[in-house]
């Protein structure tokens, strides 16, 4: 697997800490990314979100279409990861 350029991401993270607004990162999000790309991240997320909250595999696929695979590598990311998910659904669950 090909590394990431750490500029390019550096630059991109500044871009997304630049947006003010949900619907100005939507936009962003949606100029950025194919609708494919931008279907997985968010299926993604909802995964996330399932997992957090106890669901099991067959529910979280029930709910979002989400393959097995998928599932487990959220779930290995949210475990393992470099703790994204984690930061993202304890601010989610702060705001809430």
């Amino acid at each position: 697997m090909e590394k990431v350029n750490p500029v390019a991401k550096a630059e991109l993270c500044r871009a997304l800490l630049s947006l003010k607004t949900e619907e100005e990162c939507g936009a962003f999000l949606e100029d950025i990314c194919s609708i494919r790309e931008l279907q997985d991240l968010a299926q993604r997320y909802a995964v996330a979100i399932l997992l957090d909250s106890g669901e099991n595999y067959q529910e979280i696929s029930k709910a979002t279409g989400a393959s097995t695979a998928t599932i487990s590598r959220v779930s290995r990311c949210l475990n393992y990861g470099s703790s994204g998910y984690r930061t993202a659904l304890d601010r989610r669950k702060e705001t809430k």
